[in-house]
């Protein structure tokens, strides 16, 4: 049983314990190391390993990785890379977005009382601000390799404002759809004003975010983040929807996580690289930085679920089973209770599915392998944005890579 390969150290992530492997179990076959686990993915990327067996994969292939935490090496007096005193990487990149909740306000220019209450509800600075802050940081890292300037373009704050827009739009709509009663501790702007009036107000929030992009003049960065806004309508759809076949349910659940939120994070991340800097080389590692991320946090996000209580979270634990959604925790657990396959076609509909099923996961491994997918998309976003030049700001990405993996809320 694979579950008995881990244990939980708090502050840390998942990791294996060591084991000995005995003659012919799948720690002695086959080859071993870093190079077996690009061969794994390779394969994946290739179709040749279903989805569904890619951490059992490189749980072989890698018996000994341990946290997020060793691939970022930091020197014994606690400087970074460029050799600048390390900060803390929220307050490094909050020092280009004072006033971003008051500027945000500013753009949403409306006469009418309620429908200004309604669309400033969440603006309220008590988000954690988690992409506004890659954006920034990202603007300052590209510029710093491009032509070593410090300066941030207002253009380039001006995507990190859009990047909140856009993302709270979207929690006003999936409230409506999922008919949610809470979020971030309070209540949902459809609970106090109604459904009809709630996806009015994420309408004005987006119609506002795309005014201000408007204002940026530039087509290719228009472009990209108009991208974002079809990912989340397409990544909602992929959502309402199931797949029989259980690799394809995987493959499945991985595309509705990068549009429903690494979309986001990527464009945003590339739209101010390409503000910053005019090679291609450098856009592409911003986009992959960001998309990498983004699909780590969704997965911590989905094993918080399971793992944190709703006060931590700001909402109810287990909503994405009431919901009828099978995430990666659920998804690995089927593989050791392959009675969960029936409930997850039905959605958890019958009484008792939703608690049933939270036992099965909590049983199984499915909450270890999730965190442990969440590593590798965490290792390869390091991998990418560790080809700029060294910059506080690329180590405070670097470091930001960690804290996905090991926040609680």
């Amino acid at each position: 049983m694979a579950s008995r390969w881990w244990r939980w150290r708090r502050g840390c992530s998942w990791r294996p314990v060591a084991r000995s492997p005995g003659p012919g179990s799948p720690g002695r076959a086959g080859p071993s190391g870093p190079s077996a686990a690009a061969d794994v993915r390779a394969q994946v990327r290739l179709g040749g390993i279903p989805y569904i067996n890619l951490v059992k994969h490189l749980t072989s292939a890698c018996p000994n990785v341990c946290r997020i935490s060793r691939f970022h090496h930091t020197t014994p007096d606690s400087k970074t890379h460029s050799g600048e005193k390390y900060a803390d990487p929220f307050k490094l990149g909050w020092r280009d977005l004072k006033g971003l909740y008051e500027d945000i306000r500013k753009e949403l220019l409306i006469s009418t009382s309620e429908l200004k209450e309604m669309s400033e509800y969440y603006f309220d600075g008590k988000g954690k601000a988690f992409r506004p802050i890659i954006v920034a940081l990202m603007a300052r890292a590209c510029n710093i390799h491009h032509n070593n300037s410090r300066h941030v373009q207002a253009s380039q704050r001006t995507i990190a404002l859009i990047a909140e827009m856009i993302h709270t739009a979207s929690l006003v709509h999936d409230d409506v759809i999922d008919d949610a009663s809470s979020r971030r501790g309070k209540h949902t702007v459809n609970k106090i004003w109604g459904e009809k009036k709630a996806v009015l107000a994420g309408d004005l929030i987006l119609s506002a975010a795309s005014i201000a992009l408007a204002r940026i003049g530039n087509t290719t960065v228009i472009s990209i983040l108009t991208q974002v806004i079809e990912d989340l309508v397409r990544g909602e759809f992929l959502q309402l929807g199931s797949k029989e076949n259980e690799n394809e349910r995987f493959a499945h659940y991985l595309e509705k996580t990068f549009k429903k939120t690494a979309s986001l994070i990527a464009n945003s991340c590339k739209a101010v690289s390409v503000l910053g800097c005019p090679d291609p080389v450098v856009h592409e590692i911003a986009y992959q930085y960001g998309k990498n991320v983004g699909i780590a946090f969704q997965l911590i996000d989905d094993v918080l679920d399971f793992t944190s209580c709703s006060d931590q979270m700001g909402k109810p634990t287990s909503a994405d089973l009431k919901l009828g959604l099978a995430t990666g925790p659920v998804l690995f657990a089927c593989q050791q209770f392959p009675e969960m396959n029936a409930m997850i076609m039905r959605r958890f509909s019958l009484p008792g599915d939703v608690d049933r099923a939270r036992q099965y996961v909590l049983q199984s491994d499915g909450v270890q392998q999730t965190t442990y997918l969440a590593q590798q998309y965490c290792h390869e976003a390091i991998r990418e944005i560790s080809k700029l030049r060294p910059s506080p700001e690329r180590d405070a990405l670097i470091q930001l890579s960690e804290i996905v993996l090991t926040r609680e809320k």
